[in-house]
């Protein structure tokens, strides 16, 4: 009798440190942070996010930081005094996100940055900043060098070519290390280039529109535009249309619905299908292993790459839209 007693305290006692360790589904709490409602790549993002965090069964909220890091920074501060347990986020700026994640581990709250990378925008991926729980991301540098092989079509190693550049917002990673990564490939593959524009936006169709304009008045036989994303793309298009330019556009993170037609038409010579929904999935998954069990290792890489993407495989590789 007593051996039995024994054991059943023992199971009891088991049960109770499993429940003291690890969450239950439907007491978490869930925040991902986006940086701007009106970006539709991050609206995707978000909306993945949540499906994804609902069906493992957690309470998810939706933050906007509009734009601001210090409405950012707050956000997260806010959700810290909630206590909620976790919180995801796509870093405005990546250096001041450092702090934001050190609260959040101080405060015993695991942190997932979604599409942009936190500390040091010039480290590799794999550098995972140590306090993240997970990064979700792309290597940008790659992504960069396999859109300069992509478009080394369009350019000429008789002279020296026209490029412009439209960067997306100042302060993110992904801006700095796509171009790094652009450009390290066309010189390896020894092309000769000027880049004649490289000017930053706020991911809006009207600043890259407004970008490329200004671009191609300056430079009427310019080669080349690479875009950061394909909202400025969009725009861009206008621009090279309206100018009756036979300037070749290339464009990272794209495969929009808005994208979609201009990549078939050929407007967007190449894309880069993004699958935003999906990445936000994946940090709904990582936030979600990590809030619940305490083992979950920490400094994470989830890591995709994109599909690149012409009007000759975009039906089969990058439909339908999930932006």
């Amino acid at each position: 009798m007593k051996r039995y007693l024994r054991l059943a305290i023992i199971a009891a006692c088991s049960a109770v440190a499993m429940t003291a360790t690890r969450v239950i589904a439907a007491d978490v709490n869930l925040a991902f942070i986006i940086t701007n409602e009106q970006n539709p790549a991050e609206v995707g993002m978000a909306q993945g996010f949540k499906d994804q965090g609902e069906k493992l069964g957690a309470k998810v909220q939706i933050i906007s930081a509009k734009g601001s890091v210090e409405k950012q920074t707050n956000a997260v501060d806010d959700m810290i005094s909630q206590k909620v347990n976790g919180i995801a986020a796509i870093p405005l700026d990546s250096v001041v996100a450092e702090s934001m994640v050190d609260k959040a581990q101080q405060a015993g709250i695991p942190f997932v940055a979604v599409a942009t990378q936190v500390g040091d925008p010039n480290a590799p991926l794999k550098d995972v900043y140590p306090n993240l729980s997970a990064l979700i991301g792309q290597d940008y540098i790659d992504s960069g060098a396999r859109m300069a092989a992509a478009s080394a079509q369009f350019l000429s190693k008789d002279k020296t070519n026209k490029i412009g550049i439209v960067e997306g917002q100042p302060g993110y990673a992904l801006v700095k290390l796509l171009s790094q990564g652009f450009k390290a490939k066309l010189d390896e593959l020894g092309y000769k280039y000027d880049i004649v524009f490289s000017q930053p936006t706020d991911w809006t169709p009207a600043k890259g529109q407004e970008v490329c304009q200004n671009g191609l008045v300056a430079n009427p036989d310019l080669d080349l535009v690479f875009s950061d994303a394909e909202d400025m793309a969009i725009g861009c298009a206008k621009a090279i249309a309206d100018a009756n330019a036979k300037t070749k556009l290339v464009t990272i993170a794209g495969g929009s619905k808005l994208g979609t037609p201009l990549i078939k038409s050929g407007a967007i010579a190449i894309s880069m299908c993004e699958a935003w929904q999906s990445t936000g999935a994946l940090g709904a998954k990582a936030l979600y292993e990590a809030a619940t069990d305490p083992k979950t290792a920490k400094a994470r890489l989830v890591a995709y790459q994109p599909v690149i993407i012409t009007a000759e495989n975009i039906d089969k590789d990058c439909s339908p839209p999930q932006w």
